[in-house]
């Protein structure tokens, strides 16, 4: 007996089957016209906001390579007649050279504020995603209540605190909050819990390693993108904070970059040329937030992609 042979089955292919199903369900299939009009739009809202984003910066550009006189008289976004090393040798010859000190100031209390602040955070986010004890749910609920309440509410609480120890107008009156950052607890027990194996705990355990070493040795390889995160993050807060020093601080030679320049400009009206190095004052300010952003992306770029793989 001869086995009948069975015809191939002929899929169509999915454009075919799609148009099919959209004539019979009465709806438009998505195309490629489709996907150019959704790609063209997101591509111009990025664009509205990149444009929203990054005017302020270039107009204090512009702003920062003029002479005082043109500063009021010419095209606001565009150059004139460029003096910018003129006015940056004005600005940091000013008052003896106060501005670089006040960006020391800023340097130390953020640089050195941050540095703390992610290794604490990061410590304390690990425990409570990977140990388990009693109140663990507890605490951790505190630190999200940590998390809503802003800055500036604790900010006179800390003044009153301070006080009585006779610790204001000092570098660790602005130094000591900033290395406390509720958020970066929260952030780094999500990513531990997510990046840290507790198979790859119990095999560095087995292999003799201590409870510290293998948090330094392994889990913080495994949450540097959330610790770089916490990093960033802190350092930007801390290099912008403008409340805390102004009621911490009284001597202007440990006033950040920020209250600094917020004297200058309270003074304008007495000093015209202090407009003008307010200005080029800004601009200096923000190029180390702008490098520390150029240089930390990467490490961002690379804890995605390793997310993505998992």
């Amino acid at each position: 007996m001869s086995t009948p042979v069975v015809p191939p089955t002929i899929t169509a292919p999915p454009s075919a089957r799609a148009a099919t199903r959209a004539r019979r369900t009465g709806t438009p299939a998505s195309g490629p016209r489709e996907s150019i009009l959704s790609r063209t739009s997101a591509m111009l809202i990025m664009a509205v906001f990149t444009l929203y984003f990054l005017t302020p910066i270039w107009w204090l550009l512009v702003a920062s390579t003029k002479s005082r006189g043109d500063l009021t008289t010419t095209n606001a976004l565009w150059f004139s007649d460029i003096q910018l090393g003129e006015n940056l040798a004005a600005v940091f010859g000013y008052q003896g050279g106060i501005l670089v000190k006040w960006l020391g100031n800023s340097l130390a209390y953020a640089g050195g504020g941050a540095l703390l602040a992610t290794l604490l955070a990061g410590m304390c986010g690990y425990a409570l995603a990977k140990y388990r004890f009693p109140g663990r749910e507890v605490l951790f609920n505190v630190v999200l209540g940590g998390v809503l309440v802003p800055a500036t509410a604790l900010a006179l609480p800390l003044f009153l605190i301070f006080s009585e120890v006779g610790a204001t107008n000092t570098f660790w009156s602005v130094f000591l909050p900033s290395i406390v950052s509720p958020f970066g607890v929260y952030l780094t027990r999500i990513f531990a819990a997510a990046s840290v194996p507790d198979e790859l705990m119990e095999a560095a355990r087995l292999d003799g390693s201590g409870e510290v070493r293998t948090y330094f040795t392994v889990s913080v390889r495994l949450m540097f993108p959330a610790l770089v995160t916490v990093f960033l993050f802190q350092f930007v807060a801390i290099w912008n904070n403008f409340f805390l020093p102004l009621i911490m601080l009284r001597d202007s030679a440990l006033f950040p970059v920020t209250l600094g320049l917020y004297n200058w400009n309270s003074v304008v009206n007495q000093v015209p040329e202090l407009r003008l190095y307010v200005l080029v004052g800004a601009l200096v300010s923000i190029l180390p937030l702008i490098a520390l952003f150029l240089l930390l992306q990467r490490f961002w770029r690379s804890g995605l992609g390793t997310g993505a793989i998992k």
